[in-house]
């Protein structure tokens, strides 16, 4: 009875495990006759390249594979010799025709963001291409006439969209699709994935200008704001204002510079964000230097150097919050992540609105302790000899 149950725990663990065992792409075999000598698991999306690389003639056969596929979607693979994006590569694409149910795949020269994917001819031989769809696995198989040096270091891309009026549509902007990236060694059958690295990069983006302009300018505005309510705190609340305000503009210039390295290195298009942030750059920076013109209190000009000061201060406050939340959407992270801001922009409003009401309840008793005070002809209602207030 004990060996018994022994071999039905067996067997059931043995089927449990056997799915897993199939989704590695060595232990994958293909209907057909072809075997693979090389292989790799592709980090996201659910896609296998499988290829033989022939040192003779120097071509490869490959056969890039999504499982849990459906007909409604559309599969790519390709080359770029330039950058690890979409935009710029040289591509196979494939997709179940909806009103003859064959299968049809192309080769696809991607120069824009044209989310048709449009035929066309490679930088490189093709001279066969085929696609199959069997069992929820979708297929590209074809023959490449690898140019020199493609063979050592190529950039891969891959992409799974949706289909839409029978052609393909664009796909999602978040997720796998955004990470399925890397680069392969057709020879040495090495490959990385440099999604996750991208990720990292948007991740300190998105902290840097979410802590910078979206933070720390907020607070540094604060301090100057109901500080020098406090006659005991001039002019401590100067250079505790004028400090945080150049933290932020530092970590808020690498945030910046993290993000126009993503926008160059990206074929998604972000205008908005894109430029709410390069104008928070360009306001910020005219902030830095105006300080260094600004005038002595009883300059006659500084009641315009203050109207500028606020209003650019207010500006730079309003789009960063505008462009943390535009930020958030793009990145679309946990919406713990997106709480949590909006739990710091809660916690600073609640002390905004008691420290202004506190500050002007200094203001109403500092005034009224002002026109009680006698002035040099021992009348009450002036203040300092200055008229009635």
């Amino acid at each position: 009875m004990n060996h018994r149950l022994i071999s039905a725990a067996f067997l059931c663990c043995a089927a449990l495990a056997s799915p897993s065992r199939a989704q590695t792409c060595s232990a994958y075999t293909f209907p057909s006759v072809t075997r693979f000598a090389s292989c790799v698991n592709l980090p996201v999306l659910n896609s296998y390249l499988h290829w033989n690389y022939d040192r003779t003639n120097n071509t490869v056969s490959i056969a890039f594979r999504r499982t849990g596929a459906s007909t409604s979607e559309w599969i790519a693979w390709g080359i770029n010799p330039i950058r690890q994006q979409m935009v710029g590569s040289q591509a196979l694409v494939a997709y179940q025709n909806s009103t003859t149910g064959a299968m049809y795949a192309y080769t696809s020269a991607i120069d824009s963001t044209d989310t048709t994917l449009p035929t066309g001819n490679l930088g490189f031989g093709v001279p066969s291409i085929n696609a199959t769809f069997e069992k929820g696995d979708m297929t590209i198989f074809a023959t490449l006439e690898l140019t020199t040096g493609l063979e050592n270091g190529v950039n891969q891309v891959w992409q799974v969209g949706p289909m839409s009026g029978g052609r393909p549509s664009i796909h999602p902007l978040s997720g796998g699709n955004v990470l399925s990236v890397g680069t392969l060694n057709f020879v040495s059958g090495t490959s990385t994935n440099s999604g996750n690295s991208r990720q990292r990069r948007k991740n300190v983006h998105g902290v840097l200008n979410a802590v910078s302009w979206g933070t720390l300018m907020l607070l540094g505005a604060m301090i100057a704001r109901y500080m020098k309510a406090f006659e005991s705190a001039d002019p401590a609340w100067f250079y505790l204002h004028v400090t945080c305000q150049m933290v932020a503009y530092t970590i808020g210039v690498a945030g910046w510079a993290t993000g126009m390295k993503l926008g160059s290195d990206s074929s998604s298009n972000y205008q908005t964000h894109r430029d709410i942030g390069i104008s928070l750059f360009m306001l910020g920076t005219l902030q830095v230097f105006t300080l260094l013109l600004r005038p002595k209190k009883d300059h006659k000009y500084r009641p315009y150097w203050n109207v500028y000061h606020y209003a650019i201060g207010y500006c730079v406050i309003v789009l960063s919050v505008v462009n943390v939340f535009k930020g958030l959407d793009i990145l679309n992270p946990d919406g713990k992540w997106k709480k949590a801001y909006v739990g710091i922009l809660v916690f600073l409003g609640i002390n905004a609105a008691v420290l202004e009401a506190f500050t002007w309840y200094l203001i109403f008793k500092r005034r009224k302790s002002e026109e009680q005070r006698p002035n040099a002809h021992g009348n009450v209602g002036y203040a300092s000899g200055s008229g009635p207030v």
